[in-house]
């Protein structure tokens, strides 16, 4: 399809944009000491070399009192200038305009990383962790207001294009808009002049100090569900406040807040395009400013039609670029085939974000590691080998590409009769074909590069001797038990009554091997979606379900990814039964006699079915089996320890690299 509103340059105070695609703000989390180092180097440069028109680095905190996370930015520094100046240089030299955000997130800070008060206009509560603020003086106003200009002008020393100031999401500057959290009855509050003073006298203050040849934007957010935030219409009015005094060239509009966080990065749970609501609104009003749009706006496609329609100038998209680096220039080139899309899963990027780890991506691991692996670019082997993949899940899969990629003739053997394993089984669970896309992805690229990919096709320490590969990659991934054993009894190696029957893995009933009753339970040890998947997968077909967890939540470790909260909501609207901090004594076929983990009372479930979604095991025996004949044999993903599909993707892309290098 056409993709002409794309790639029509657009004019941006005194620079030209040679596309409409930015890369958004967002927490990489990547500084050490506070600085930026190779780490940022490498992701951005990717980036920009990936034909980015404007990437806007992750936000500066102005104050010690803006300090969130352990990789922030040093603050009130002139430490970061040198370091900067190195990203901006490298970057705007591949042909992306450079900006950095500048924000500070009042209420919601957090004081164990910035041993710091957190300030706010009235002393309002913190979403952010359960701790409070104080309400603000005038001095500290003002304190607040240089820390937003002295942070500017070191961006503007460090090279950069522009800044953006932050006012999104209810951080510092919008809880200043907000009546629910400005109850001010100074000129800071009241009146709506007042309560967008900071704001305005913030953007008024950058200009003069960085004059005219320096882009300002302002980034905003929509939630107009909450009830305490500015609606819609009161929205326009505040940006058109600023527009009306010429404050900022560009203002980005995302979703969410931190009352409704999960939309802040809206997953595979959430419509697509969300930012573009309230961009059209604005674009309507006839501002000067130009409008981006973010939230959810995945591909070049979802770009060109919101562009197309008129309901901004420029589109962010962000985790559709830490996905596939190269997306814009494969968009220009013809090539959207070759995009890897984005999953909207969290899994790496806001779940190790979240940990207060530095991000990566699930599906592409060269994120946080371009500047050791080279990016997702590939130079040619100097001497190239046979290669034997043994298994099609998403470790087979990377280590195949990126194998061939670098120039080794491939096998690829997969036992079933279409690629995925296990991962495609995910990608069958409701709003997740995504997954599979993905998978079909990697056919296309195997297919373009030669790969040999054998299907049905088992095989044994002898076949994979006969084929007399130079290197055997084991991807052959790992199988459930079938014991039962549940982590919160040890002491119990396998469940009392198995041997009734009617007991079956998420893998059986995802693969449409089980034969289910009505009544299903589904113990779930995991928290993640192998377990909240298949119940909603059941839940959908019209399955009474119950889940029941040792934890003292469902979907625990969805917390990480921002995905939790909506998956507890669709299950509850299903009609599924949550049963918390619990275990399973024994099954019967009248269902499950229970125990609470609290208090040791035991109930009865009444159940036709018993689905496991507990941990997988590992079998070696193959890989044994291949290291006695001396093979040059490689475990990875499951086949190595079963974990999660991120580490699947991390072991085959590594392994593809070290082929020529040796274990």
């Amino acid at each position: 399809m056409s993709l002409k509103h794309v790639f029509n340059p657009l004019t941006l105070r005194h620079k030209t944009l040679r596309n409409r695609i930015v890369f958004g703000a967002h927490t990489t989390n990547m500084a050490e000491h506070g600085l930026p180092g190779d780490r940022h180097l490498g992701y951005y440069l990717e980036r920009a070399k990936g034909g980015a028109a404007m990437i806007v680095v992750e936000p500066m905190p102005v104050h010690a009192a803006a300090v969130l996370t352990r990789g922030n930015f040093r603050h009130s520094s002139d430490d970061v200038i040198a370091p900067f100046a190195r990203i901006t240089e490298a970057c705007q030299a591949e042909g992306a305009v450079m900006i950095q955000q500048l924000y500070h997130v009042g209420a919601h800070g957090d004081w164990d990383n910035s041993w710091h008060a957190n300030w706010s206009p009235s002393g309002g509560p913190s979403y952010h962790d359960n701790d409070g603020s104080r309400a603000m003086s005038v001095a500290e106003i003002e304190e607040t207001i240089d820390g937003f200009v002295q942070a500017a002008i070191r961006c503007q020393k460090s090279g950069f294009d522009g800044v953006e100031i932050w006012a999104a999401y209810h951080c510092l500057l919008d809880q200043f808009w907000t009546p629910f959290s400005n109850q001010r009855d100074d000129e800071w509050g009241g009146s709506l002049e007042n309560r967008t003073r900071l704001s305005r006298e913030i953007l008024r203050r950058v200009r003069d100090a960085c004059g005219d040849r320096f882009i300002v934007g302002l980034a905003v957010s929509d939630d107009p569900t909450t009830g305490i935030f500015p609606t819609r219409d009161e929205m326009v009015e505040i940006v058109s406040l600023h527009d009306a005094e010429g404050l900022m060239d560009y203002v980005t509009v995302g979703a969410g807040s931190y009352v409704d966080f999960q939309k802040i990065i809206p997953s595979f749970q959430y419509p697509e395009n969300l930012g573009a609501d309230l961009a059209e609104r604005l674009k309507q009003a006839g501002l000067s400013a130009r409008v981006t749009a973010e939230a959810n706006i995945r591909t070049p496609e979802n770009a060109n039609a919101v562009l197309g329609a008129g309901q901004a100038d420029l589109v962010s998209i962000v985790r559709g670029q830490i996905a596939d680096p190269h997306m814009v220039d494969k968009a220009a080139e013809g090539r959207t085939e070759d995009i890897r899309g984005c999953l909207s899963c969290n899994q790496q990027c806001w779940g190790r974000r979240g940990r207060d780890y530095y991000i990566s991506c699930l599906i592409n691991p060269s994120v946080g590691h371009e500047f050791e692996w080279g990016g997702d670019r590939f130079a040619p082997s100097p001497a190239p080998k046979s290669v034997l993949v043994a298994g099609g899940g998403p470790a087979g899969l990377e280590a195949a590409r990126v194998a061939a990629e670098s120039g080794h003739r491939v096998i690829l053997a997969e036992a079933a009769p279409e690629l995925g394993g296990q991962f495609r089984l995910a990608g069958l669970q409701p709003r997740r074909a995504q997954i599979t896309d993905l998978i079909a992805w990697y056919e296309r690229q195997l297919t373009k590069l030669g790969v040999e990919t054998r299907f049905n096709c088992y095989m044994d320490a002898d076949d994979i001797a006969n084929v007399s590969a130079d290197v055997v990659i084991l991807a052959t991934g790992s199988l459930p038990p079938g014991t039962g054993f549940q982590k919160a009894m040890p002491q119990v190696p396998e469940l009392p009554g198995l041997q009734a029957g009617n007991v079956w893995s998420t893998e059986d009933v995802m693969g449409r091997a089980a034969r289910l009753g009505n009544r299903v339970l589904i113990l779930d040890e995991g928290g993640q979606w192998k377990g909240i998947g298949t119940a909603w997968h059941l839940a959908e077909a019209g399955h009474e379900v119950t889940i029941i967890t040792p934890d003292a939540m469902i979907a625990r470790e969805l917390v990480r990814s921002a995905t939790d909260f909506s998956a507890r909501q669709t299950l509850a609207r299903l009609g599924v039964t949550f049963v918390t901090e619990s275990a399973i004594l024994r099954w019967s076929n009248a269902g499950a006699r229970c125990t609470s983990l609290l208090t040791g009372e035991e109930t009865d479930i009444a159940a036709d079915s018993l689905v496991l979604a507990t941990g997988n095991r590992t079998d070696t025996a193959l890989l044994e089996e291949l290291r006695a004949r001396d093979i040059d044999v490689r475990p990875i993903g499951d086949a190595a320890a079963p974990r999660l599909a991120a580490a699947a993707f991390r072991d085959g892309r590594a392994v593809g690299l070290r082929i020529s290098s040796g274990p």
